[in-house]
């Protein structure tokens, strides 16, 4: 006799199901991993950057020292303000390419309030980080008041500003600034190098701002959509200009601490940070919060740079190749940015 019953289908039915949750949680795991190294590739990539130059046989005696982690702690301090300086107009997606220049001019008057007109240290400080402020104001005024394309405006101001360094410096190094000036830049605190708890103080002020102020809430909404920002009421031009304000002084302060760091000033002096910063700030979009400029991405975007160039220089590389990585990144962290950028724009629409 030929029964048929409905069982077995049902009993097939959840043999199929018993047989799809597996598949689905593979696909979950395997999301869930993809998610976690876009998210922290560059930081496994510093980590293991970092283990590498410390077993390899070339470098590992002297990059594993204390001195040599205090010295690239130390010297990347001023790259990191720097980086800090450029990472906040960009949140609010505009970008700051005097930079550079603006440290040289900052560094310059320190150097020559302190060591030529002999003023106390802290009105030589005070100097610096005004100096660098009113520049971020000019250029602030430029970008927001003119609705000027903020590229042009700030390489424009970064050329003007080469020309009067010199002219105010005459080619010259300025020496003379005060013993507790160069002490500072030398010396260290519980073991870590001042300069760098200088940059730790930037880091905990820029991440308060951008994180829980008002007008750093709407630098980032700006940035992801500059005509929502306008149609709820958002101050566009005054916050754009504040953000290059913010940007000055960030620079002037870099630029003092360059100051204590080398105890003089001169043409040019600055400028030299502008593309690691640049390479630091859009590494730093890669990562942790993908798509976004992040004060954390960019501090892990110094550190991967700096270890590693000094990792290749104990190495004992040709000069060629210092230059040549740090454009190379460049490249290819502006173009990873503007993918994850348009991707979470895409999403939030």
């Amino acid at each position: 006799m030929n029964q048929r019953t409905e069982v077995p289908g049902h009993e097939a039915s959840r043999v199929s199901k018993t047989v799809e949750i597996p598949s689905r949680q593979l696909s979950g795991a395997k999301a869930a991993v993809v998610d976690f190294l876009s998210k922290y590739a560059l930081v496994a990539g510093l980590v293991g950057l970092t283990l590498y130059f410390a077993i390899s046989p070339q470098t590992s005696e002297t990059f594993s020292s204390w001195t040599n982690v205090q010295t690239i702690v130390a010297s990347e301090s001023v790259v990191g303000i720097v980086a800090l300086a450029a990472l906040v107009p960009l949140v609010a997606f505009r970008f700051d390419l005097s930079l550079g220049a603006n440290v040289t001019v900052s560094a310059i008057a320190t150097a020559h309030a302190v060591a030529n007109w002999e003023v106390p240290t802290a009105v030589g400080v005070i100097i610096g980080i005004s100096t660098g402020a009113l520049i971020g104001l000019v250029n602030g005024l430029l970008v927001s008041l003119f609705q000027a394309n903020s590229l042009v405006i700030t390489l424009g101001t970064a050329t003007l500003l080469s020309g009067l360094s010199a002219l105010f410096s005459g080619y010259d190094i300025i020496l003379g600034v005060s013993d507790s000036m160069t002490d500072f830049g030398a010396t260290s605190f519980l073991g870590i190098p001042k300069p760098a708890w200088l940059l730790l103080i930037c880091v905990l002020a820029v991440t308060v701002l951008l994180r829980y102020t008002v007008a750093g809430r709407q630098f980032s909404l700006i940035g992801s959509n500059e005509k929502a920002a306008k149609l709820v009421g958002v101050p566009v031009s005054g916050r754009v200009a504040f953000s290059f304000v913010v940007a000055g002084a960030l620079a002037g302060v870099a630029a003092v601490l360059l100051v204590c760091r080398t105890g003089s000033a001169s043409t040019g002096i600055g400028e030299g940070f502008m593309l690691p910063a640049l390479a630091a700030v859009f590494l730093g979009s890669t990562t942790i919060k993908p798509g976004r400029f992040t004060v954390a991405g960019a501090i892990v975007g110094v550190f991967f740079v700096a270890v590693a160039v000094n990792g290749l220089t104990l190495a004992g590389v040709d000069d060629w190749v210092e230059p040549t990585f740090t454009g190379a990144v460049v490249v290819v962290a502006v173009a990873l940015s503007a993918v994850l950028m348009a991707r979470s724009r895409g999403a939030r629409l």
